[in-house]
């Protein structure tokens, strides 16, 4: 059973996203928090595998809980649920730790797999969204010169499954890709968190753009 916190400060969203959830037979709410503060105090409580955050919040907000939450429970995933045209906080919700995004407009049935997927530490999210949001807030930068030089630290074969990462692609995509073994990509893939320094997926995906190794609108390098 996958154990899930909600975090929104409007009632009527919380409750929208509880009988969504719980309409499903692996998926249980075990609570509810109307600001950033309050979600820390439950997470700590009920320790919950996935926390399921708004960003915008009154006190504390969802960026500062979902950094606070990565360093004092770094096994609990954090899904944000944003409103694509209007969050500008992505980006920033990335950097600080979090495991994945959804739009708040998705339909029903992708929250459930989006929790699914980001409990099982897998994929950022569908490959559309994720492109679609890294475009929008990442673009083509100017590349992060220190972000850069740690690419050196990767083998070519790394830089490949980063790249591939950051289109948004699962272990079992990039495996079959490059006509490899999955345990090999998962391999790949904690070589690359350890070598940068970085806390999840998501991270791999933001540094792939910064980096410059990824342009916006790439799909990733073949075998």
């Amino acid at each position: 059973m996958i154990r899930v916190v909600l975090a929104d400060d409007e009632a009527l969203v919380r409750g929208g996203l509880r009988m969504i959830l719980e309409s499903e037979g692996d998926i249980s709410v075990v609570g509810e928090a109307e600001d950033g503060n309050e979600v820390i105090d439950l997470a700590v409580e009920k320790d919950p595998d996935v926390v399921v955050m708004d960003i915008r919040m009154p006190g504390m907000d969802g960026i500062a809980a979902t950094e606070l939450i990565g360093q004092r429970m770094p096994k609990v995933k954090v899904l944000v649920v944003t409103t694509f045209h209007l969050d500008d906080y992505v980006l920033s919700a990335l950097r600080s730790g979090a495991d994945g995004f959804l739009l708040k407009d998705a339909a029903p049935e992708s929250l459930a797999d989006a929790v699914r997927t980001v409990a099982a530490g897998d994929a950022l999210l569908a490959p559309a969204v994720t492109r679609r949001l890294i475009e929008h807030y990442v673009g083509q930068p100017e590349p992060d010169g220190g972000l850069r030089d740690g690419l050196d630290e990767l083998t070519p074969r790394e830089l490949d499954v980063m790249k591939l990462v950051a289109t948004g692609m699962t272990n079992a995509e990039i495996a079959g890709r490059l006509y490899l073994g999955e345990g090999t990509i998962k391999t790949h893939v904690t070589a690359i968190l350890s070598k940068l320094d970085l806390s999840n997926r998501a991270q791999i995906v933001v540094a792939a753009y910064e980096s410059g190794l990824i342009l916006a609108g790439d799909k990733g390098t073949s075998a």
